[in-house]
Parts: structure tokens; sequence; C-alpha cells
């Protein structure tokens, strides 16, 4: 279920990255900053603990991501920091990608594989999916190593898992 904050600091979001001309870096960068935080519970705890300064916390915004990411970038993650919203911040980052990709029309498709999927392949499985969900679909890749060969897709609420363990499973349970 989607909270309301994450949608309305996603549509701020959005409206300024289209102010500052920087929507592309922006729903580009703001996925790789969610997926960090994610993956490390200590950056969570760091950027979302309201014991931490907030100075001290918009500082470690800033070593992170300081000359490594676009500006606009840099500011709503400090936004989001600054306000409080750390430990939201994966949630709030996949409501900004849904919102932007709702408003182009599509919807996305969180694709995770053991190694990264090239321009062809990922066209391909675009086309694939747009197919079965009648819509256009924007493939965002996640490299995840505990994928054993295929991948593991995620549209929405649907799960698609062509992984290879997944597979291996289904026949052993079949035998």
């Amino acid at each position: 279920m989607t909270d309301s904050r994450h949608t309305a600091y996603a549509q701020a979001i959005i409206a300024i990255a289209a102010a500052e001309g920087a929507s592309s870096a922006v729903e580009s960068e703001l996925p790789r900053v969610a997926e960090a935080v994610r993956g490390s519970e200590e950056l969570r705890d760091a950027l979302g603990n309201p014991a931490t300064p907030i100075a001290q916390r918009l500082q470690l915004v800033d070593n992170l991501l300081g000359d490594k990411a676009h500006a606009t970038t840099l500011s709503v993650v400090s936004m989001l920091v600054g306000n409080g919203r750390g430990a939201e911040l994966p949630a709030i980052v996949d409501e900004v990608l849904a919102v932007a990709a709702g408003s182009r029309g599509e919807v996305i498709a969180e694709v995770r594989s053991a190694v990264a999927l090239s321009s062809e392949q990922i066209s391909r499985l675009a086309e694939a999916l747009k197919q079965q969900t009648n819509s256009d679909v924007s493939i965002r890749n996640i490299v995840d190593p505990s994928v054993v060969g295929g991948i593991v897709t995620q549209i929405g609420d649907t799960l698609l898992d062509g992984s290879v363990r997944t597979r291996l499973n289904q026949l052993r349970e079949a035998f």
C-alpha cells in the first residue's frame, strides 16, 4: 500500500527534477541511492536516526553523493534526509519511479539478474513484457548475485520468477 506522504514527496521530487531539467538524471540516480540504503542497515540507521543531528546526516549524504551525483539528486536526497525521511528513502524512490512511469503511460519492471543485462536483452524483455501487460514497460535491472541463472521480474504485485533455482525446485516437486 502506498503511503500518501510518499506520493506527495514523489510528486514534489518529479516537479523539482523537471524544473531543473534533470528528470533523466534524477530517475537514473535515485534507484542506486535507494539500493544502497536498502542494502546497508548501517546506512539506513545513520540516515534515519532522529537522534543523529540533521547536520551530521546531511554531511553523510554529501560525503556519499557529493560530486558523484547530479546536483538535483543530491538536493532531493538531502531534502528527504533533512525532513526525517532517510529511512523511508527507498519507498519514496519507488514511488517517484512509479509516478514518473505512470505519467508516461509506462509500468516499471524490476528485473533481478546475476549479471547486468545488455541493451538488446533489456529491449527484448521490455517488448515481451509489453505483450503481457498491454503497457509500455520500463526495465530497472538490478544485479543480484543470489539469482542463480535466469531472471526474477516484479511488475507491481506480480512476480515472474524465471530463475534456474525456481525451475529446479519445481522439477523436484514434480517428481
